[in-house]
């Protein structure tokens, strides 16, 4: 049985996809779970993240995001049982790889899967849907009525909160860095209050905001990342479309919410005051928070099922690009880690 993984270089820049064979699993442990995995989809590997988390080992497993069948489970689980079908996002630091036959997982990383939702269609959404959740609802209290601005929104994760915030009740807006992802949003019902097209790179997004709102200015954003300094001084992959942190500020509300996909922000002493006079937040968007707080499993298992839920509903409507088989799943990860694409790319078994 054979298994996807990855081996980080000397200098960490660079990773290597391999497949490995992998014994037969060791009887589970109490409240763990054995999974038949019937999809797998596939998502930027955050390095960074493992490093800092001093997660160091040869061979990294690839694949979180799963959705299978119970084989069998430990003496101690207690939601689930044999041929149950289900869905979850395996653990920073699990030893299994999601793009495998057959993996373990402690029963408190899954969720039931509905009986509509297709395998790929709820592993494809089940980590954007964490994301959505865990920007418009725990970190900007998203409700009916509320302005939201949703950058590059014909993303995977950009079309998710969309529906999100439309199933909410709020008036959205939002960025197309191209024609035919301007022409995605504008296809989108309920319909967008308004797209603003940046990939000319000559409208500005605070102005558009602005006018849309009469002035006021949107009670959120989230953005896909931000241009901390001017154009001259920015690292050229920064200058992909991105608005600048200033037009972030500047369109924001009176008690406006930023959520920031930017991990290494950097707010300057009148940046702060200006959101300090509109009594604004920024709050960072990092989905793997759930994984490193046990405390807050709760609230995760919560988030999953109600993904699920909107799923089965049709509330979420995932962007999926066709199904691959496992075989190729190492080519797919290569262009996967260096740029994902608009839609989201499962392995179906």
């Amino acid at each position: 049985m054979k298994g996807l993984y990855f081996q980080k270089s000397s200098t960490n820049e660079e990773i290597t996809f391999v497949f490995q064979e992998r014994e037969n699993l060791p009887v589970i442990e109490d409240n763990y779970v054995r999974l038949q995995v019937k999809a797998c989809a596939l998502s930027q590997i955050n390095t960074k993240l493992l490093t800092e988390m001093k997660m160091e080992k040869d061979f990294f497993p690839v694949g979180r995001e799963i959705a299978g069948i119970v084989l069998d489970v430990g003496s101690k689980v207690s939601f689930f049982q044999p041929d149950d079908e289900v869905v979850g996002i395996l653990p920073l630091d699990s030893e299994d790889p999601g793009l495998c036959e057959v993996v373990r997982v402690h029963e408190h990383y899954l969720v039931h899967k509905p009986e509509k939702v297709t395998w790929t269609e709820a592993a494809g959404t089940i980590r954007d849907g964490v994301r959505a959740y865990t920007a418009l609802h725990y970190l900007s209290h998203l409700s009916p009525g509320k302005s939201v601005l949703i950058m590059d929104g014909a993303s995977a994760l950009g079309m998710i909160a969309i529906q999100l915030a439309h199933h909410r009740g709020a008036k959205v807006i939002s960025t197309a860095g191209s024609l035919e992802d301007k022409q995605c949003l504008e296809r989108l019902r309920p319909s967008i209050a308004r797209v603003i097209d940046i990939s000319s790179g000559k409208a500005h997004v605070a102005e558009s905001c602005l006018e849309e709102t009469g002035g006021l200015g949107v009670d959120i954003v989230l953005d896909a990342g931000v241009r901390l300094y001017s154009k001259d001084d920015e690292p050229a992959v920064k200058l992909q479309l991105l608005p600048h942190k200033h037009d972030i500020i500047t369109l924001l509300g009176v008690g406006g919410h930023w959520v920031t996909t930017e991990e290494n922000l950097q707010l300057d002493p009148p940046d702060s005051h200006c959101l300090f006079l509109k009594g604004a937040t920024v709050a960072f968007l990092n989905d793997e928070v759930w994984n490193l707080s046990n405390v807050q499993q709760g609230k995760y298992l919560c988030i999953l099922k109600d993904v699920m839920e909107k799923l089965s509903a049709g509330v979420f409507r995932p962007q999926l690009d066709e199904p691959i088989p496992l075989y190729e799943a190492k080519v797919s990860m290569e262009v996967v880690q260096k740029n994902p694409g608009r839609k989201k790319q499962v392995v179906q078994f």
